[in-house]
């Protein structure tokens, strides 16, 4: 059973869905999201696994629609498509991580009662601040460093399939 600790602040005006800690733990519990925030070992095996996939989705894919017969241009193929899908990824959880921390960090909070037309700020108190601020630093800032060494780790893949095709 899984317990959630939604925090419904009474002296707050901003919508319960968007204040910044009921925000954060909504994406923490999203599927894409809650894989980048588990265990070191569940990212890494999970992260493999997706680029196993994909390759292996790929190098299906171009034996099937495109005719390539030299096996080292299929493999660097492969390995350039699904580092393509990899970067985008770790782009799309970096972006959702980073709008987080920063409302989580920030001192005001923009929010909408009811449409686009009626934006309202609210400045936090110090008690939310402070509480909102440790969250951000201590529980998502971790997360977005690994998905900037990961994006790291795909760039260094670009080059080295760089190289492997300039040499070879």
């Amino acid at each position: 059973m899984k317990f959630f600790m939604f925090s419904k602040k009474s002296n707050c005006p901003v919508p319960f869905d968007q204040q910044p800690l009921n925000e954060y733990l909504l994406l923490k519990d999203s599927f894409l999201f809650s894989w980048s925030v588990s265990s070191q070992n569940s990212f890494i095996f999970g992260l493999l696994f997706f680029f196993i996939s994909l390759f292996i989705f790929f190098s299906i894919s171009f034996t099937v629609f495109i005719n390539i017969s030299d096996f080292s241009q299929l493999f660097l193929l492969d390995l350039l498509f699904s580092n393509f899908v990899m970067f985008f990824v770790f782009i799309r959880l970096y972006l959702g991580w980073s709008y987080i921390v920063k409302r989580l960090m920030s001192a005001t909070v923009f929010y909408e009662e009811s449409g686009w037309y009626d934006g309202q700020v609210w400045i936090k108190t110090s008690d939310y601040l402070v509480k909102d601020r440790l969250v951000g630093a201590y529980q998502v800032m971790p997360f977005i460093l690994r998905i900037k060494y990961s994006c790291f780790s795909i760039f260094c893949n670009f080059f080295a399939i760089y190289l492997f095709d300039y040499i070879f």
